[in-house]
């Protein structure tokens, strides 16, 4: 993925200045819903690093595998909390891929001043 192109969380930002500065630690996560879509985004370019650091220590698995789905699109549906002054928050989102779409309400919270994805439910 090159940093002038799209993004791939779907802000419509080039990748350079949207999710890259935050899967490289140059900026820290604000919300919820910028959390989502830059794990999104990391698992689309499979920086599988970053999707294992922003996960709940309590809830993360021992390491994250990349998929063999090439993701095509993201569509945030509604976010509930996880707004710069809220310690949880919701996103809900689809994500399509080639072969469908993965519908999943995911659940944040914030410790220790950085936000994390605790677990999600995925529906047909």
């Amino acid at each position: 993925m090159r940093p002038d192109g799209p993004c791939p969380c779907g802000t419509g930002d080039p990748f350079g200045r949207c999710c890259l500065p935050l899967h490289v630690g140059e900026r820290p996560v604000q919300t919820a819903e910028q959390l989502m879509r830059s794990r999104y985004s990391a698992y689309v370019v499979g920086d599988t690093e970053y999707v294992w650091r922003t996960w709940h220590p309590r809830t993360r698995p021992h390491d994250v595998v990349g998929g063999t789905v090439t993701w095509s699109r993201l569509e945030v549906v509604d976010v509930t909390g996880g707004g710069a002054g809220d310690e949880s928050g919701e996103v809900e989102f689809r994500a399509h891929h080639r072969h469908g779409v993965m519908h999943e309400r995911s659940r944040f919270a914030r410790r220790a001043g950085r936000w994390f994805y605790v677990d999600g439910d995925v529906t047909d």
